[in-house]
C-alpha cells in the first residue's frame, strides 16, 4: 500500500513538473518573414509588402499536432532588420505597421508599428507592439501571413529585403 501511494505521488509530481517545465521552456516562440521593398517604391506614399511567416517551433503552430497545448497567445516583441543589402539603413522608412493574418489573408490584425523612425536609424529597428488582444486564432491556423505597411522617407537604389521577427508569448492550456 505504501509503495502504491509513493508511486502515485511520484507520477503526479512528474506530470505536474513536465507541465511546469513546458510552460517555462515554451513560453515564447518567434515567427520570421522576409519582406521586399522594391526600388521602384515611391516616397511619401503608403505601400505594403506581404509574405508568409515561418516558425522554428512547429509544435505550437498550425503545422504541429499540439496546438491545443497553448492558449492566450500575444505578441511579445517585433523587430525588423535589413537582410539584403545587410547594410541598408532603415532610416529610409518614415513609418511602418506590421499586421498578421491567416493564410487566406482574411481578418488581419495590427501587431506592431513605429511612426517616429529617425533618418539615422541603423540596419535594425525594434517596433512598438500592440499586445492588447489574444492571437490564438491567427497563430494556431495552418499558415500565418505578415503584411508590412510602410512609408518611405527617401528612395532606394535597389530592392531591399527586410527580415521581420515577431515573438509571441503563450500560456500553457490546462486540461
Amino acid at each position: 500500500m505504501r509503495k502504491t501511494i509513493i508511486g502515485f505521488i511520484a507520477i503526479a509530481s512528474m506530470l505536474t513538473g513536465c507541465a511546469t517545465v513546458q510552460s517555462l521552456v515554451r513560453s515564447t516562440f518567434p515567427y520570421t518573414s522576409t519582406l521586399v521593398i522594391p526600388a521602384s517604391s515611391r516616397t511619401g506614399t503608403t505601400l505594403s509588402a506581404t509574405s508568409s511567416a515561418n516558425s522554428f517551433d512547429q509544435i505550437f503552430t498550425g503545422q504541429g499536432s499540439n496546438t491545443e497545448s497553448v492558449k492566450e497567445i500575444r505578441i511579445a516583441s517585433a523587430k525588423i532588420e535589413a537582410s539584403n543589402p545587410s547594410n541598408q539603413s532603415l532610416g529610409v522608412i518614415k513609418s511602418i505597421k506590421m499586421y498578421i493574418s491567416r493564410g487566406d489573408g482574411s481578418s488581419e490584425v495590427l501587431v506592431a508599428s513605429r511612426t517616429d523612425i529617425a533618418s539615422t536609424a541603423g540596419n535594425s529597428l525594434v517596433l512598438d507592439i500592440d499586445n492588447s488582444r489574444f492571437l490564438d486564432d491567427y497563430i494556431k491556423g495552418s499558415t500565418v501571413r505578415v503584411r508590412m505597411e510602410y512609408v518611405l522617407r527617401e528612395s532606394i537604389n535597389v530592392d531591399a529585403s527586410v527580415k521581420a521577427s515577431l515573438g509571441f508569448s503563450v500560456a500553457p492550456a490546462t486540461r
